[in-house]
């Protein structure tokens, strides 16, 4: 699964689209947002999880979310789940 990353802002994702919905258990993300000092390097960029449900459906995303807690990739962010990207593919990135 790829997800485009459209805005981010303190870590977050905002405002995204999907690009490629195979394999929705092994989501990766693209950057394509403007990044700004404190976006995106003070840890990993968060998805919340509903954003992702929304993407993949409900029962998808019950299907995958256990294993990607296993795996470390579902975080608390404010009281919210949310899917940590520590690892993620930059497209056209504006830095301002």
């Amino acid at each position: 699964m790829r997800i485009k990353a459209l805005s981010v802002f303190e870590c977050v994702v905002y405002h995204c689209t999907l690009v490629d919905g195979s394999n929705p258990c092994q989501p990766t993300l693209e950057v394509e947002a403007l990044l700004r000092d404190g976006d995106a390097d003070s840890g990993p960029l968060l998805l919340p999880v509903a954003e992702y449900a929304v993407m993949v459906g409900d029962d998808v995303a019950k299907a995958c979310l256990p294993d990607l807690a296993r795996a470390g990739r579902v975080v608390d962010h404010l009281g919210s789940p949310h899917l940590a990207f520590r690892m993620w593919t930059a497209g056209d990135i504006i830095t301002g």
